[in-house]
């Protein structure tokens, strides 16, 4: 693979709503700079998740993106 996760949320966002330009997305990295995370968002993303990923943090972003924020 060419490409990364930056270039495909990049042509997400491209996309119209009605055929998923809006989709929630979180990036998951090794990248933990606060640079990396400022990028993140710049590019499109909502989150972004630094490696390694606590599981209680993991879950809390993904119920926040799919609008459920009662994870218990």
């Amino acid at each position: 693979p060419h490409e990364d996760g930056y270039w495909l949320i990049k042509q997400l966002r491209a996309l119209p709503p009605e055929q998923g330009g809006q989709t929630p997305a979180a990036a998951l990295t090794a990248f933990a700079r606060v640079e990396d995370r400022v990028k993140a968002l710049r590019a499109g993303f909502q989150s972004h998740i630094s490696k390694p990923v606590e599981p209680l943090e993991l879950v809390t972003v993904v119920a926040n993106l799919a609008g459920r924020h009662d994870q218990t």
